[in-house]
């Protein structure tokens, strides 16, 4: 496991990486429906799910990209941090019980603004993407060194 680690500019390079993974399971899929309002029958009805080209319940795409936020805001750059955007290109579908990885990977540090961008990569087994997109992210450590 990961190790959570407070956001420092001076601890942070371009090219620095992590990544993480995690199981999408039924309790994720049905709690982010509750969560968000999104009962649409591509995640939550299998006969529907069935009829459709992918076969079966899809996870939510958000739900996902949902996992940039713990990406960002516990390991890179880590706690303290803040979004400032992200973009997502959904590429191809996640399923319940699909095994995903999560990466990050720092390209752009301005220290005079704080902001941090790093390229966003979520895939699966065999190297499938599923989303990508680049976040943008700021540090202020005044607001660290206040604690």
């Amino acid at each position: 496991m990961i190790e959570p680690t407070d956001a420092k500019l001076d601890n942070l390079h371009i090219g620095q990486k992590i990544e993480f993974t995690e199981v999408i399971s039924e309790s994720m899929v049905e709690k982010f429906a509750k969560l968000s309002g999104d009962y649409n029958p591509h995640h939550m009805d299998e006969s529907y799910a069935e009829k459709t080209k992918f076969k079966k319940r899809i996870c939510h795409g958000m739900l996902l990209a949902s996992l940039f936020s713990r990406l960002t805001g516990m390991y890179l750059p880590g706690k303290g941090s803040l979004f400032f955007s992200q973009s997502l290109n959904f590429i191809s579908p996640a399923f319940i019980d699909d095994k995903v990885t999560v990466e990050g990977e720092i390209v752009k540090i301005s220290r005079s603004t704080g902001m941090v961008t790093i390229k966003t990569i979520i895939k699966k087994e065999n190297n499938i993407r599923l989303i990508t997109g680049d976040a943008k992210v700021i540090i202020q450590e005044s607001d660290l060194a206040s604690r």
